[in-house]
């Protein structure tokens, strides 16, 4: 399945996301992918995001990283980053973008 999500940078902090996407821990990159998930991909155009996840099930990917302590962590990191998060809650399993057009 392929999710799309469109979150947020603070203008005044590109640079920190940045360079803390350099940075992901390895330990959230293994747990990203022992939940299912195949690719994850992040362009930002000034300040918006456009995210892309290959995954085998979203409510899953999310449900088993909601809690997880090195996400919890990452996920603090990113809120002082970011004026639109990503929401790591069951709500957020169905904010995924709908496909409105596909060559």
């Amino acid at each position: 399945m392929r999710i799309a999500l469109h979150t947020k940078v603070r203008a005044d902090r590109i640079a920190e996301y940045e360079a803390a996407h350099r940075e992901v821990p390895a330990e959230l990159t293994r747990a990203i992918r022992a939940a299912g998930a195949t690719s994850w991909t992040i362009w930002r155009s000034g300040t918006d995001l456009f995210h892309v996840i290959e995954c085998d099930d979203y409510a899953r990917l999310l449900a088993e990283l909601e809690q997880l302590p090195v996400n919890v962590a990452w996920q603090a990191r990113m809120d002082e980053l970011l004026d639109v998060p990503h929401a790591y809650s069951s709500d957020g399993a169905e904010a995924g973008l709908p496909v409105a057009w596909e060559l």
